[in-house]
This record gives C-alpha cells, sequence and structure tokens, in this order.
C-alpha cells in the first residue's frame, strides 16, 4: 500500500502542475490576443472617417522586410505599390507583359485584407524604351489600349481602384507635353478612362497628380475632369499627391482645393503623402537642380538624427494637415503615406541622392515618431 501511494503521489502532483500550466498558458495567449485586439493603430483610429494606408515595395511583399510587413499588417487597411506596377516593370517589351511581382502584391492585399490601388496604367515617365521609340500614332494608341486593357482586366473583380492617369498636368494647368498628348492629343485621356472601366467596370477609377492645391494647377484638373465626364468617361476620384513640406502649402490651400475636387462629384483621396524636413534647392536664389548639392551640410543638415525642435514641427505640423482632413470626412475617402518608414522613403534621394530625411510617421527602426503620436490625438480627439 505505501509503494502503491509513494508511486501514484508524484504522478498526480506531475499531472495538477501540467495542468496549471495548461490553464497559465491559454490565459497568458489569451492576454496576448486581447492585447493586440485592443492595441491602437492607425487604421483602427480612423475607421469612421477613412481608409489609411502607405505605399508598399518588393521587399515588404516578399516578406524580406518582415519588420516592415509587421506594421502594414497592424496600421493600415490600404496599400499602393510603390514601383512595381509601372509600365517599364509590367511590360518591358511589347505585348510581352510581366505579371509576378504584380500577382504578388495582389496576393499580399487579399491574404490580409488590403484595399489595394493600381499605380499606375497611364503615366509619362518609367516607361518602357519601346514606348518611346514607337513613330505612329495608331501604333501608340493600339499599344497603349492594350497595355490597360490587359493590366486592367487581369486583376478584374481583386483591386479597389486604379491610378488610370498620373501627372498629366503642366504647372499652369495646361496638358503636360507627353509623347500620349503629342501623338494622340487629348482624346488619350478620355480613352484610357473608357478603356480602363471596359476592362472592369467596378473598379474606381482616379486621376492622381502632385501641386494640385496649387491654384493654377487646381483649375487646370477641374477642366481635365470636366473634359473626361463631359465625353462620357467615368472618373470617380481625384488623387491629391501630399508630397509637401512643414511650411507649405497652407492649410487653406488644402482645404479651398479638397472643397473644389468634391463639388465635382468626386471622392478626394491624399495620396503620396510625406512631408520634408530638408531645404528646397529650388528656394535658392539661382539655384539649378542640376547643381552639385551632394554632401552640402546645408542641403543635408540633419544626417544622424532630427532635432527635438524639428521633430515637434512636423509633429504639429501633421496634426494640423489631420484636423484638416478629419474636418472634411465626408469628402475624403482616403490617405496614403508614401512609404512604411523614414528609411524608405524616396526623399531621401530627391532631389539630392544621399540626403538623410524624416518625412514619414515611423522612423528608421519602425518605431512611431512624435507625428505619430499626434496623428493618434486627432484621430481620438471626439470634438473635432
Amino acid at each position: 500500500m505505501k509503494n502503491y501511494r509513494l508511486a501514484t503521489i508524484p504522478s498526480k502532483i506531475v499531472f495538477l502542475l501540467s495542468m496549471i500550466f495548461s490553464v497559465f498558458i491559454s490565459c497568458n495567449e489569451r492576454l496576448k490576443k486581447d492585447e493586440v485586439k485592443e492595441r491602437p493603430s492607425l487604421k483602427k483610429s480612423f475607421k469612421k472617417e477613412f481608409l489609411i494606408g502607405s505605399a508598399v515595395n518588393d521587399f515588404q511583399i516578399t516578406g524580406k522586410d518582415s519588420l516592415g510587413v509587421q506594421l502594414i499588417r497592424t496600421e493600415y487597411n490600404t496599400i499602393t505599390p510603390e514601383n512595381s506596377m509601372k509600365w517599364m516593370f509590367m511590360e518591358p517589351e511589347k505585348g510581352i507583359f510581366n505579371f509576378e511581382m504584380a500577382d504578388q502584391y495582389i496576393d499580399f492585399s487579399i491574404k490580409n485584407d488590403l484595399a489595394f490601388i493600381g499605380h499606375n496604367l497611364v503615366w509619362h515617365s518609367q516607361l518602357a524604351d519601346w514606348v518611346t521609340k514607337i513613330e505612329t500614332k495608331e501604333e501608340l494608341s493600339e499599344s497603349l489600349k492594350n497595355h490597360i486593357i490587359t493590366i486592367a482586366s487581369r486583376y478584374k473583380g481583386k483591386i479597389h481602384g486604379w491610378d488610370v492617369v498620373n501627372e498629366a498636368l503642366n504647372e499652369d494647368g495646361t496638358l503636360r507635353n507627353s509623347i500620349f498628348l503629342e501623338k494622340l492629343g487629348p482624346e488619350y485621356l478620355v480613352n484610357s478612362f473608357k478603356w480602363a472601366q471596359e476592362a472592369d467596370p467596378d473598379v474606381e477609377l482616379y486621376y492622381n497628380d502632385y501641386n494640385m492645391t496649387n491654384p493654377e494647377k487646381r483649375t487646370g484638373a477641374i477642366k481635365l475632369v470636366k473634359m473626361l465626364q463631359e465625353n462620357g468617361a467615368k472618373i470617380d476620384g481625384i488623387g491629391m499627391q501630399g508630397h509637401w513640406n512643414l511650411d507649405g502649402p497652407s492649410l487653406a490651400e488644402i482645404e479651398e482645393s479638397i472643397i473644389a475636387y468634391s463639388k465635382l462629384g468626386l471622392k478626394v483621396m491624399i495620396t503620396e503623402l510625406d512631408i520634408t524636413v530638408l531645404p528646397n534647392p529650388w528656394d535658392l536664389e539661382g539655384a539649378e537642380i542640376s547643381q552639385n548639392f551632394e554632401n552640402s551640410e546645408f542641403m543635408n543638415p540633419y544626417p544622424d538624427q532630427l532635432p527635438d525642435s524639428v521633430s515637434n514641427k512636423l509633429a504639429k505640423r501633421y496634426q494640423d494637415i489631420f484636423k484638416l482632413f478629419k474636418k472634411h470626412t465626408d469628402k475624403i475617402s482616403r490617405v496614403t503615406f508614401w512609404g512604411v518608414n523614414d528609411g524608405q522613403s524616396w526623399l531621401n534621394n530627391w532631389p539630392i541622392r544621399g540626403r538623410t530625411n524624416y518625412p514619414l510617421l515611423f522612423d528608421r527602426q519602425y518605431k512611431p515618431k512624435a507625428a505619430y503620436q499626434s496623428v493618434m490625438q486627432v484621430a481620438n480627439d471626439t470634438t473635432l
């Protein structure tokens, strides 16, 4: 009897300990899930206002940038490919399409329940070399139609919207003299939207451009939209690129533009949002961008870190801008940052290579900055 008890008591203790451990693990996992569920994020905080997203790159889509992937999944509910769906990548040779990378973007968006914005179908820049060598109107028109219909058809029903035409205006509001305007005339704009609609009747179609707050360019954009509408082309929204700085454009210019585009019956989207904290060479008297500003201390004043004074100014700028966005949530359907963190921003290399910029809400270690906190304060302020 004693031997039996001595043999069974330890096993009972082991059993009880294992049960306690299992309960502890289960509770701990539940707590972790609840913590993740309750953790604030941009997409949760602005879920009643507008979609909020980021431009993403190949390293994130393929999982090589795992920290970036984690941020995308946590903070955003929409993504836009920064480069990989532009003409030079999608159709590098005439009639030969490369869908491999674009398919991965689409799969990533579906898997992670992210609204996908196709960027872009028609743009004068980053064209494949063969397009620029086309000589006849007929060949260019046919190539443009085939490019749009082939790509838009492939992703029919899988994406939220397309930047159909990108940056077709000059700063004075006139049409940019691209190869498309030169050979096809203004009707290329109408046809591009009609072909995109033909390929995917249900997808949203946008016109996207920078400096859309400038009065002359705004007038030109309104004229462009009305031309599309009068000629029976479907257009659902305007993409106002937000490549802004600490001082401009003014909040009044941004607000006037949001209202003006909304009056056209369009959704307004703030696209490509980033705020540079560095000097602009075009602001210099007599400066030309062709000048060599590389290794210039004046043009690269914060090579190691952003001073608190500038960080606070950036946070205040973002806060003021998002207060304005929140004021006009009945007009704005999406806000997309142009990059996941500071280290991946194109502004580190433009317009001067090798500079260190800090234009986004997350730093190079993927940590939220003061600017992130200021935006979240706006989201959670019920008095606005």
